[in-house]
């Protein structure tokens, strides 16, 4: 963490929304797959499966990254490390959209992933090192709503895109948008020289610095909950609601980009609303975070069981508003460590986050696939698991050791 001052609003603003450019970008390529779904599997012939792994190929890179990320802003900066990768995700972009088969769309969202690993990491960074700590949480949200307009490219837009001139012109599309976001970066965020300690610090002591993190007991509960939050929003808006509006209720790809748009727009509204609402006091917001979390399990059963288009697409919806209650893990983690690790537990706790997503829809894949041949509907086994995935978070962010006033 730097001990610089605070920047003033009038200079800090201008760079936190380049650096959220950025971040609008990684929201788009990480909710491509639920709209290219249907054209990847009638090109491809792709199993759920393999759409699984599609689309969790992202995530995989995009969290494994995250210590080393981490590191990197400590040593060099949020400008140079944002500025060396996010060209990677050009190169994605344009790899997936020449494509010949799987296996260079998953080496396409790989690069993309990494490319993108910097991106949102940098924003809250930023908002930490530059803004009061009574704010975190309702900028964090703010962040996360502008970031999200990304999804609103990957409903209709991209739908109508696709069944217009085909899915390589949105990848396309996607490959120019990051230039222009590399560019916004280059233009508006100067460098700020990293911290005299920092600077000087070697690989090996930085990397036992997250160690550290790790053998605080109470680490583990946020872990697990952030490995569950995000990802059930993310399994569902970015890979499941366009196929299953396609094949549960034969929409088309137009129509379940309409409300896969949406949900989007709900979920752009929602982070900042309980960020703004944040209860304060350490135990009160873990409490709230629990029982947003068993709210969510109970959607994720609904979808699973009831199956009727309206009830599919108002559960939809209410999943996409409860979703902004993760915006409050932002302010636990903040809470939960000492103001010298705060950067490196941001670190984890968005490398966990990923690479939960990853899992999630990796896992979900391989549960669809499993319950299509047991003759189970397709959509049903991955919602259930969702769920489970969830109330096993709850569980043990409850019953893990507590950080300190929890």
């Amino acid at each position: 963490m730097s001990t610089s001052p605070l920047l003033s609003p009038r200079t800090a603003w201008p760079m936190l929304l380049a650096l959220t450019a950025a971040f609008a970008m990684s929201q788009a390529f990480r909710t491509l797959a639920a709209i290219l779904a249907p054209p990847l599997q009638a090109e491809f012939a792709m199993s759920p499966q393999q759409l699984g792994l599609f689309a969790a190929s992202f995530h995989f890179a995009f969290g494994a990254l995250q210590l080393f990320i981490g590191i990197g802003m400590d040593l060099h900066g949020l400008r140079r490390t944002v500025l060396a990768a996010f060209p990677l995700a050009v190169v994605g972009a344009a790899v997936s959209a020449t494509a010949g088969g799987q296996g260079q769309l998953i080496v396409g969202q790989v690069l993309i992933g990494v490319g993108c690993a910097p991106a949102f990491l940098a924003c809250t960074l930023f908002i930490a090192q530059n803004f009061p700590a009574e704010r975190f949480a309702m900028l964090s949200g703010l962040v996360l709503m502008l970031g999200g307009t990304g999804m609103l490219f990957t409903g209709t837009p991209l739908a109508w895109l696709i069944e217009a001139h085909g899915w390589r012109w949105g990848m396309w599309l996607l490959a120019a948008g990051s230039v222009v976001a590399w560019g916004l970066v280059w233009w508006k965020v100067p460098h700020q020289a990293p911290a005299a300690a920092a600077a000087r610090e070697p690989l090996g002591q930085a990397l036992r610095g997250f160690g550290a993190l790790f053998l605080m007991p109470h680490t583990w509960g946020i872990v697990c909950m952030s490995a569950v939050n995000y990802a059930s929003f993310l399994t569902l808006r970015g890979l499941w609601l366009g196929p299953m509006l396609v094949e549960r209720h034969g929409l088309s790809l137009l129509v379940s980009g309409h409300v896969a748009l949406l949900v989007s727009v709900v979920s752009l509204v929602s982070p900042p609303l309980f960020g703004r609402f944040d209860p304060g006091g350490i135990a009160a917001r873990r409490r709230r975070i629990v029982r947003c979390t068993l709210g969510m399990a109970a959607l994720f059963v609904a979808l699973a069981l009831l199956r009727g288009l309206v009830a599919d697409v108002l559960l939809a919806v209410a999943v996409a508003c409860l979703s902004g209650y993760m915006v409050l893990q932002y302010a636990d983690v903040r809470a939960a460590y000492p103001p010298a690790m705060i950067g490196r537990a941001l670190s984890v706790f968005t490398m966990a986050m990923f690479m939960g997503v990853a899992l999630m829809q990796w896992g979900t894949g391989w549960v669809a696939a499993q319950a299509t041949g047991r003759g189970v509907e397709t959509f049903t086994a991955p919602l259930l698991a969702i769920a489970a995935a969830l109330l096993l978070g709850a569980l043990a962010y409850r019953r893990l050791p507590q950080p300190p006033g929890a």
